[in-house]
């Protein structure tokens, strides 16, 4: 018998979930991060975005929060901090 446990903070994600988190935290990121290149396409933003909910996730980790939780104002939170963070590091490796 397999115990479900009640989701507090938002939707378990699947596949499709982190796809919708990436678009949304990427394209947030983009707009609050610009740097003066053209708008990046849909799915450079989901990239980004997906790789960005990992580092927020590592970010806040390391400061004692909570990674990213489910689909919920919090994760989307945590992915943008982190897409702000990778579009940070791309702008130095760039320069």
């Amino acid at each position: 018998m397999t115990e479900h446990k009640p989701l507090v903070l938002g939707w378990v994600m699947g596949p499709i979930g982190w796809i919708l988190l990436g678009a949304l935290a990427g394209w947030l990121a983009g707009k609050v991060f610009t740097d003066g290149e053209r708008p990046r396409g849909c799915l450079a933003y989901t990239v980004i975005g997906i790789v960005g909910a990992f580092i927020g996730g590592l970010i806040m980790t390391l400061i004692g929060g909570a990674g990213v939780t489910g689909f919920n104002l919090y994760s989307i939170f945590v992915a943008v901090l982190g897409s702000i963070v990778l579009l940070w590091i791309v702008r130095l490796v760039r320069r």
